[in-house]
Formats: C-alpha cells, sequence, structure tokens
C-alpha cells in the first residue's frame, strides 16, 4: 500500500504520498506543495482506494469518486499517468467554439434569449480569443469580469447576469462530457436591487406621453407597459385580439420568460379603465384580419421598442426616465398595491412576478409617501400638543379655585358660574384636539392613481 512520507526542506517538512514496490517498483512519489499532513493523510485513503480499484475491480466509494471530481489539474494529471485513473478525453474545443455549437444545438431557443447568448459569445471572443475550452481557468475568468466592468462599462447587475450565461454555456460543456469543472463557479451573478435606477412614472407624466405618441398602436403599446404591467417588447407584441375579452373586461398576457414554469405561462389581467379606451381604438383602426394587438411586429418579429420610444420622447421634448419600460412597469405595481390596499396575491398575478421578486425589484417609495407621512408626523405632535394644552389649562383652573376648610365659600351662584366657564373652556380645548384627531383618521396613505384618459 501506498504510504506518507515527510520530508525536512529549508521552508519547513514537506508530506508526499510514495507507492510500495508492490504497486510499482520505481515507487514513484505523489506531491502535494505545502498541503499539512492531515489533508495528505486524507488523499492517502483515496488513493489506496484507487490502487484496491485497479488491483480487484471493485466499486470506488462516493468519497473517492467526489474526492476525484475536485481535485486539481495537475494532480489529476499525475494519477493518469500513473495508471490510477482513466485518462479524461481532452476537449480541443475553444471556447468561441463551444459557445457557437452550444447556441446553434439549443431547442427552440426564444428569440430574446438567443440575442442575449450572441452577445455573451461576441463578448467571449473579444476577451479569450481562441483559447481551448478546457484550459480556461478561474483566474482567467476573474480577469473577464474585470474586463467587462472596466473595458466594457457594464454595470454590475449586467455583468452578473453576463456571467451567469458565460456559466450556462460552460455547464453544457460539462454536460457534453467535454470538461470537469466550470471555471466561472464562485463569481457573484444573482442580481441586485438598484434603488437609484427606479423612477417613478406618475400620472401626469404618463398622460403626456400617451399624447405624444404617434398612433393608435404605440399609445396601446404604452398604455399595456404603463396601466397594465406587461412586459415589452415580449408580452406585449404576442398579445393577441382572441386574447381580448371585452365584455368580461380582461385580457390574457402570454408570458415567454416564465413560460417554462408550470402554471405561469399565461396570466389573466384585468382590463384597467385607463386601458379599455386604448384597446377600443388600436381594434377599431386594426386592419381587417388581424390577429396580433400590435399588427406592425406581427407577434414574433424581434423587435427593439425602446429605440423607437425614446426616439418619439425626443421628438416631443420629453426627457425619457432611466429603463423607461421596466419603471412603467414598477410604477403601476406600486400603484396596484396601494389601490388594493396591500393585496399582494392579486397584484402579483396580474403583473406576473413573485412577491419577494416584487419587493425587491419593483415596489417603489414615492415622493407622495414622503410628504404623507411627514404630514401624519405634524399633525400627531399638533395632536399631542392641543391635548397637552388642555391637561394644563384644567389643572390651573382646578388649582385657582380649590378652597380650604376655614375659608368656606357662601356665595354659591359664583361658584357654579366658574364652575360653567371651566366646563366650557375644557369643552372648547376637547373640541380642538378632537378636530386634530379626525384629520389625522382622514389622511389617506395610498396615492390612488384616478386618472382618466381624456375620451
Amino acid at each position: 500500500m501506498a504510504s506518507v512520507v515527510k520530508k525536512i526542506t529549508i521552508s519547513g517538512p514537506r508530506y508526499y504520498i510514495k507507492l510500495s514496490p508492490g504497486e510499482n517498483s520505481q515507487r514513484p512519489s505523489i506531491h502535494f506543495g505545502t498541503a499539512p499532513k492531515k489533508q495528505v493523510e486524507s488523499a492517502l485513503v483515496h488513493i489506496n482506494n484507487l490502487i484496491n480499484h485497479k488491483n480487484t475491480g471493485h466499486t470506488l466509494s462516493i468519497a473517492t469518486q467526489e474526492w476525484l471530481e475536485g481535485i486539481s489539474d495537475g494532480l489529476r494529471d499525475r494519477l493518469e499517468s500513473l495508471g490510477l485513473v482513466e485518462r479524461q478525453k481532452k476537449s480541443k474545443f475553444t471556447l468561441l467554439e463551444w459557445a457557437n455549437l452550444y447556441i446553434e444545438q439549443r431547442t427552440q431557443p426564444k428569440t430574446d434569449t438567443r440575442r442575449k447568448l450572441e452577445n455573451v459569445r461576441d463578448r467571449i471572443k473579444a476577451f479569450f480569443k481562441n483559447d481551448i475550452l478546457a484550459d480556461i481557468t478561474p483566474y482567467q475568468c476573474k480577469n473577464y469580469r474585470r474586463y467587462l466592468l472596466e473595458t466594457v462599462e457594464l454595470s454590475e447587475n449586467t455583468t452578473r447576469r453576463h456571467i451567469g450565461m458565460c456559466r450556462q454555456i460552460i455547464n453544457g460543456a460539462i454536460d457534453a462530457g467535454l470538461i470537469q469543472k466550470n471555471p466561472f463557479l464562485g463569481q457573484p451573478v444573482t442580481v441586485q436591487p438598484n434603488p437609484s435606477r427606479f423612477f417613478y412614472v406618475g400620472v401626469d407624466l404618463a398622460q403626456k406621453v400617451l399624447d405624444a405618441m404617434p398612433d393608435a398602436e404605440w399609445r396601446l403599446i404604452f398604455g399595456l407597459v404603463r396601466w397594465g404591467g406587461l412586459r415589452c417588447p415580449s408580452e406585449v407584441v404576442a398579445l393577441r385580439w382572441n386574447d381580448v375579452d371585452f365584455e368580461k373586461n380582461r385580457f390574457i398576457v402570454r408570458s415567454p420568460k416564465t413560460a417554462h414554469h408550470i402554471g405561469h405561462e399565461q396570466r389573466t389581467v384585468p382590463m384597467f379603465p385607463e386601458l379599455r379606451p386604448l384597446f377600443q381604438d388600436a381594434y377599431d383602426a386594426a386592419p381587417e384580419g388581424s390577429v396580433y394587438c400590435v399588427n406592425r411586429y406581427k407577434g414574433g418579429k424581434e423587435v427593439n421598442l425602446r429605440t423607437q420610444f425614446e426616439r418619439i420622447l425626443e421628438k416631443s421634448k420629453i426627457v425619457c426616465w432611466k429603463k423607461p419600460f421596466q419603471n412603467c412597469r414598477s410604477t403601476r405595481e406600486t400603484e396596484l398595491f396601494k389601490m388594493t390596499g396591500g393585496n399582494v396575491k392579486a397584484v402579483c398575478s396580474w403583473i406576473g412576478n413573485s412577491p419577494e421578486i416584487a419587493m425587491k425589484h419593483y415596489a417603489q417609495i414615492c415622493e407622495a409617501d414622503m410628504k404623507q407621512a411627514a404630514e401624519k408626523a405634524v399633525l400627531g405632535n399638533a395632536e399631542k400638543k392641543a391635548k397637552s394644552e388642555h391637561q394644563n389649562s384644567d389643572h390651573e383652573h382646578h388649582k385657582k379655585h380649590q378652597h380650604t376648610p376655614a375659608e368656606p365659600r357662601t356665595d354659591s351662584h359664583e361658584s357654579n358660574e366658574d364652575i360653567a366657564v371651566s366646563s366650557s373652556a375644557g369643552e372648547d380645548l376637547r373640541n380642538s384636539a378632537n378636530q386634530y384627531e379626525n384629520k389625522t383618521k382622514n389622511i389617506q396613505w395610498a396615492e390612488v392613481d384616478s386618472n382618466h384618459r381624456r375620451r
């Protein structure tokens, strides 16, 4: 059996494994650098299992199989050279070649997904060039992340999405048996909320934008995003006239983004009052036999609506805000939370996201919330002040007219008059306090969008 050998060096003791003459007459060594003794002893257990497997053919333990999957390429090469494990077929694919093959072999890729994958492939080509897939290291991948942030100047969240898609491409190579480990593992890919990019598209601005739209279709596009909360362009251009129920005031939204989740292929959304006239105008203007509500894009055509939307606003001298369509959805979900009194289940069902995502990436705190919160505090302080003045006044009045037993009052008429005055003053103060209390109760915390498009 193999054994652990200790060697004293200038930098300290080193431990390595030496095979016995029974396994190899030359007694070759397996070195582990500066690894401590316990780690080398742990590796010895697995190496002896490999020797037994080679000699007897017994099944390797799960622990040893997992250990093999996690070892470095250098150690794997050494074990292969000693005949303890089978040689792996080295991938001759470059990372770029595999990315191209992966994109082509995807079954029925959604148009938007394919476009994003092709963007990732183009940046892979610029950075990795012709690097062999099996030779890509985690260090190179970390440098690639810095390249995206500093040279390409992507935002943190966009970089995370990009790295996530790189990881997806490499996972495909692992599934194909080309490589064993993903060099992008360990890098953050979860998108984080960024409140600095929130923008509340208020009623006045929304109406101004709606008036700037050039035709009925564009008014419907904007309306579906701002008051329907649809994803744009995927859900907007996929909407069909047979999905719109004018009689029941609702419509069905088919979502390519969530179609792979069971039960989330589509959702039913109310035809809010702001949307009905927009639907009607677009229906009246649509050519005979039209299938899609937005007829110009025929539902399946890849389009970039944001660029055209920004041009329309620029022509009308309206300053476009950050993430225009995303913030329209965010604004509508925030409104609906207030309008429904916080009915999270209904609102998330209409918008098509989960409560966790809604709270993290959609719900906003708008200016009206801040003002109403401040007003509540002011009225609350005024109420406390009024009650305090009332209590102090009663106390002073009682103290002023308090009598000792040695000096009894004989004028009962005057006493009753004083009591009447005290009661009247106290009643006035109580009425004043009640007025503040009523004002406080009447504060409305939900900013309700009662705007209706001019008919």
